[in-house]
């Protein structure tokens, strides 16, 4: 604590505070780049306004208007390209490669693919997995992460946001989670649990269990 109080209390010389302008000015002189690249950026982009109007009604798009621009430079807006939103999501590399030798599965890890894109995609995915808005993301990532582990649930949510870009490309609409939620499956009589059994599956799945509806959560 001495030496922190004297670094605040300190003083410092004529040379050293010219030193101190300089690295100022040229942090200055930085921010000016900076923000006149931005501004050719956003000039550049006016002619796609309709189409990154539509890309920002994606959950973790409308944030900062960059985050959009730059996947829309990555896969540009032409999706003719990409029969399926599987090309899209295998072109993007967020799909498992295929590894296989006299039908034995040597490798399932993810390709090297999408090099700039992929980055921008997890950490959206991220924070949407703490969103409270947008549960379609929150719900498969819970649910692979019990069973597959954080990283390649992670990697289910990006296919999601592509699945979702493809969509909005290919049709011209808005973004809706109605196609992530579907209607369950009829029920198998064969398959019968016990309370206590339901309920500890329940828990491995990462669910907490309460007696009271108005506080019942999931973790």
């Amino acid at each position: 604590m001495e030496e922190i109080q004297g670094a605040v209390d300190g003083a410092i010389s004529k040379e050293q505070a010219i030193k101190l302008h300089q690295c100022l000015e040229h942090i200055d002189q930085l921010e000016e780049h900076k923000q006149s690249i931005k501004n050719e950026i956003l000039l550049i982009t006016k002619h796609y306004s309709d189409t990154l109007e539509l890309l920002r009604t994606i959950p973790g798009f409308d944030k900062n208007p960059m985050t959009t621009i730059t996947v829309l430079s990555e896969i540009d807006n032409d999706m003719t390209v990409f029969p399926t939103a599987k090309h899209l999501c295998s072109w993007a590399g967020c799909c498992p490669r295929n590894d296989r030798s006299n039908q034995k599965v040597k490798c399932r890890r993810i390709s090297q693919a999408g090099t700039y894109l992929k980055p921008i995609l997890v950490q959206i995915a991220n924070a949407l997995i703490k969103s409270k808005s947008h549960m379609e993301f929150v719900e498969r990532y819970r649910r692979l992460k019990s069973r597959r582990g954080h990283k390649k649930a992670i990697i289910a949510i990006c296919k999601m946001l592509l699945t979702a870009i493809w969509n909005i490309l290919s049709k011209h609409v808005p973004y809706t989670n109605e196609g992530y939620f579907t209607s369950c499956p009829n029920i198998r009589k064969d398959k019968v649990l016990t309370t206590a059994l339901a309920l500890s599956l329940l828990r491995m799945r990462g669910y907490t269990i309460s007696d009271d509806n108005s506080h019942l959560t999931a973790s």
